[in-house]
């Protein structure tokens, strides 16, 4: 059996419109919070049948969680390496799990080199974005959509370092959407593929400024840069006010907690944004979760994107 669960996809009655029927792919009820668990846990089950002895993790958040989550599933012990500037939340949530935790360095940058430095022959080190085994597990979701629902004439999605977004193309090939066009939404200020495309060449931003730290890969991955050239991505931003706002209507009108990165993928359906979304009667928009902000957390930070 695979680690992560299947998971809804409901008709939303309140984001919906008598014009335009959105159904949301709740990977935000997977065990770990995420659709994380999909990639991780197939990449982790596959390390795990090569002889892996351990896994490794530089992320503090959601890949970091699932990586925890697999190891706990599987019998084997985890080792993550956050940077200082991770929450306590999520520490708390991946020792919950028995995983190993060390805080070291100001970035991620700095986290991934100690932990590379304390790698040994038999450890497996699960990329949080950048890896085929990561893609396939995460297209089994598109493999769930394709039955539990309707051909949708829209896919919404947000993008960090792109592995959601190359896993969803993916399993959308494998179905017969060659033809659906896939919205990739990011915030202004971790929106790295927006950059890649208007230069038309991956492009590294100098920082990310953005509240939704999850998308916080300053470059996107060539592979899903690459994806841009196969198929119809439409890629537009949102700002981080909209994104938690999106965030908020989630908790109000369906009871779920998610974190601003999250929040990004639902911005541009409510606010029909996106050109593509105008005129798509049918909209799959994937609720990708994340546990690493509280409802509290998404309050305070209305307040502060209010502000500036």
């Amino acid at each position: 059996m695979p680690l992560h669960i299947q998971t809804p996809l409901i008709d939303s009655d309140a984001f919906s419109t008598p014009d335009q029927r959105v159904r949301l792919k709740l990977e935000c009820l997977q065990p770990s919070g995420s659709f994380k668990l999909r990639g991780v846990g197939h990449a982790c089950e596959v390390h795990a049948a090569r002889g892996a002895r351990r896994f490794l993790s530089s992320s503090g958040g959601n890949a970091g969680l699932a990586v925890a989550h697999a190891g706990h599933r599987l019998g084997l012990p985890v080792l993550v390496v956050v940077p200082e500037s991770t929450l306590e939340w999520p520490k708390t949530l991946i020792r919950r799990l028995n995983a190993e935790v060390i805080v070291h360095g100001k970035s991620w940058t700095e986290a991934n080199e100690h932990l590379m430095s304390l790698k040994r022959p038999a450890d497996a080190f699960i990329h949080p974005f950048d890896d085929p085994l990561l893609w396939e597990g995460h297209a089994t979701m598109i493999a769930e959509a394709a039955v539990q629902g309707p051909k949708p004439q829209a896919v919404v999605l947000s993008v960090g370092g792109g592995g959601l977004m190359s896993g969803v193309l993916q399993g959308m090939h494998s179905v017969g959407w060659e033809d659906v066009p896939l919205i990739a939404v990011e915030t202004v200020g971790a929106d790295s593929l927006n950059a890649s495309i208007a230069a038309g060449q991956l492009v590294t931003l100098d920082a990310i400024t953005s509240f939704a730290t999850s998308l916080g890969a300053r470059r996107v991955s060539d592979a899903a840069f690459q994806w841009t050239f196969a198929h119809e991505v439409v890629s537009t931003t949102v700002t981080d006010a909209q994104a938690i706002h999106a965030c908020l209507e989630l908790a109000r009108e369906h009871r779920l907690i998610v974190e601003p990165a999250c929040g990004a993928a639902l911005a541009p359906v409510l606010g029909r944004s996106a050109p593509a979304l105008k005129v798509a009667t049918d909209v799959l928009v994937i609720v990708c979760g994340g546990v690493c902000t509280t409802y509290d957390d998404l309050k305070k930070l209305e307040c502060q994107s209010t502000v500036s």
